[in-house]
């Protein structure tokens, strides 16, 4: 009669021995332990985002400084070489052309220094200063989209793992009760619609269970990719499917983003920067004051055809200042102003809009995170009475008290129960970090 069972069932369990045992026998890859600390300090170092973040923040660094801004002065050290024939008459005998050959060599150093320039260069070092800032600020909103994304990739595997769970348990449950009307029918006391019923339900959980381990298999696929690793690293992930949600006051949060959302931190420093723009381009408007110094030492030597050859050398050194003043070039100077206290003006209006865009997310998400903390609490209650229907429904299944219909009926308000218990965790979770990043805690939190 056992036999007759399992021959009617369309995915056998001896295959399930037969993987299991393949799995004990052939040797697997070694599982690592994996946190969700573990798996943020992993990201934060492999991530490529990061690390392109770094390199863009090193070269912010690497342009800050007095060199780029024109401080320092330019010098240079060359050597001209200079060669000449000529062939000219002779001033003392009519008729006859002298040809004179002619070398030179002359080693300089020469420099060239801005002394004034209406502040331009302070101006500018300031910038670089201001750039650095922001190049750290966007490395700061990478690392916090960063961490949000492996946060919400951690538990996404987590979620698709306690879905697997219990899909399987809503398997076995199909498969016991596909094998109970099997032996029914044995000894007569099933019809063949029941036993169809029954298979229908169990092949339907199976293939549920199926695509359920594929959705797992995807999730690690992504936690994968964010963590910079090996795609055929075996992780086992530690943290449990749980979150305890604090309580959040609105102005509380607001104030914290006000003070402390990076990208509202950047756009400020970007303000600074658009301002600076404009008290460079005003710096035009000042004289300019130069100087250019330097010595050369000219090294001759001179050959007349059929004469001697004569050699002579010299030291030169100068040094001399050059005052400018633009008087006019085409109204190019006043319009670059104006330009830089429009982008300015640009730049005010970017910020109001992002403070309001910004206290709307906030207002959006705080509502959200307050309705899915409900929800949560809701689907805790439903699951509770989703799982005792489901045993007291097996129960009566079995004395016959309901009919197979009734019993899927029960059987798929559990698995609905128990997958909106497990979604509404996640969504809190989702709702939660994104709280955090709008107000600029999420470094700090993790």
């Amino acid at each position: 009669m056992r036999m007759s069972v399992l021959e009617n069932i369309v995915l056998p369990r001896f295959l399930y021995l037969l993987g299991l045992i393949m799995i004990l026998v052939i040797p697997g890859k070694t599982q690592i332990q994996l946190s969700l600390q573990d798996a943020i300090r992993i990201g934060l170092e492999k991530n490529y985002q990061i690390l392109i973040a770094e390199k863009d923040v090193k070269i912010a660094q690497n342009n800050n400084a007095w060199g780029l801004a024109g401080r320092y002065p330019i010098v240079s050290l060359g050597l001209r070489q200079n060669n000449r024939y000529d062939n000219q008459a002779s001033s003392t005998s009519p008729g006859e052309r002298s040809e004179i050959l002619t070398n030179s060599i002359s080693p300089f150093v020469n420099l060239n220094w801005t002394l004034f320039d209406g502040f331009a260069v302070n101006i500018s070092k300031n910038k670089l200063e201001l750039l650095e800032s922001f190049t750290e600020g966007n490395a700061a909103v990478v690392v916090e989209n960063t961490i949000q994304s492996i946060i919400l990739a951690y538990y996404k595997v987590l979620l698709e793992e306690e879905k697997l769970a219990v899909l399987e348990d809503v398997k076995s449950l199909s498969a016991d009760r596909y094998d109970y009307e099997m032996m029914k029918k044995e000894i007569g006391s099933s019809v063949t619609y029941d036993v169809l019923q029954a298979k229908n339900a169990f092949l339907n959980d199976s293939t549920n269970y199926l695509l359920q381990e594929l959705n797992l298999k995807n999730a690690l696929l992504n936690l994968h990719l964010l963590l910079a690793d090996d795609a055929n690293t075996n992780y086992q992930l530690t943290d449990t499917f749980y979150f305890e949600a604090p309580q959040y006051q609105l102005d509380n949060l607001q104030e914290k983003m006000l003070s402390d959302n990076k990208n509202l931190q950047n756009q400020y420093i970007n303000l600074e920067i658009l301002q600076k723009e404009v008290s460079y381009q005003k710096s035009a408007l000042y004289p300019s004051l130069s100087l250019n110094a330097g010595a050369d030492h000219y090294n001759t030597r001179t050959e007349i055809m059929n004469l001697s050859t004569g050699f002579s050398n010299s030291y030169d050194a100068y040094a001399n200042l050059s005052l400018s003043f633009n008087l006019s070039n085409g109204g190019n100077v006043r319009r670059a102003i104006q330009n830089a206290q429009l982008e300015e003006k640009i730049g005010e209006l970017g910020i109001a809009e992002l403070e309001q865009s910004l206290f709307n997310r906030l207002v959006n998400f705080y509502e959200l995170y307050r309705i899915r903390k409900q929800l949560y609490d809701v689907s805790e209650v439903n699951l509770e009475s989703a799982r005792l229907n489901l045993d007291i429904s097996n129960e009566k299944f079995r004395r016959g008290a309901i009919n197979s219909f009734n019993y899927r009926d029960v059987q798929l308000i559990y698995l609905n129960a128990a997958i909106g218990r497990l979604e509404a965790i996640y969504n809190m979770i989702d709702s939660h970090t994104e709280l955090l990043r709008i107000t600029g805690s999420i470094i700090s939190e993790y």
